[in-house]
């Protein structure tokens, strides 16, 4: 198996475009932060053909528990990679469709729907998306967060296709 890395610095590098803490939210005077749908602030990932992420709570970047949404349109998918850190999905809007393999193949994926949660172990081996429609994934996890790509001239994100 070939790894490479999108590294920890280049996924990190696309956080600063994205606020910290959510900007749209309100905090009360107690502490409680509240946020609409249409209040998160979703920035383009770079090279990730349309996919969109917003920070909705804590910092992925640092030490702590952070939250983000990821946004992709249709027919795109993230390529195999793994993170360091253990994450937790749940489906939002659309159908997500997940693979556990290198493989990257869309017809070996498994389609979860708005609701649905998954869990992706530290340094497991996956890749996610959309097939027909636009899909919304909201994901925590405990930071420093970081992607390892298998594939790195495959990109980040893109069109499915069966590599093996």
């Amino acid at each position: 198996m070939r790894v490479s890395t999108f590294t920890l610095a280049g996924w990190l590098a696309c956080l600063p475009l994205l606020a910290p803490a959510p900007v749209g939210a309100e905090t009360d005077a107690k502490g409680f932060v509240r946020l609409t749908p249409d209040q998160a602030e979703w920035k383009e990932v770079p090279g990730g053909h349309g996919v969109q992420m917003a920070v909705i709570s804590g910092d992925p970047a640092k030490e702590g528990l952070y939250v983000i949404r990821v946004r992709f349109p249709a027919g795109i998918m993230s390529s195999p990679h793994f993170h360091p850190e253990d994450r937790h999905a749940i489906v939002l809007k659309g159908t997500w469709y997940t693979g556990t393999d290198d493989s990257w193949d869309p017809d070996r994926t498994v389609a979860l729907k708005p609701g649905s949660y998954m869990k992706h172990p530290a340094g497991a081996v996956h890749y996610d998306g959309a097939k027909d429609e636009e899909v919304i994934v909201q994901i925590a996890g405990y930071g420093p967060s970081g992607t390892k790509e298998l594939f790195p001239a495959e990109g980040r994100f893109g069109t499915p296709h069966k590599l093996k």
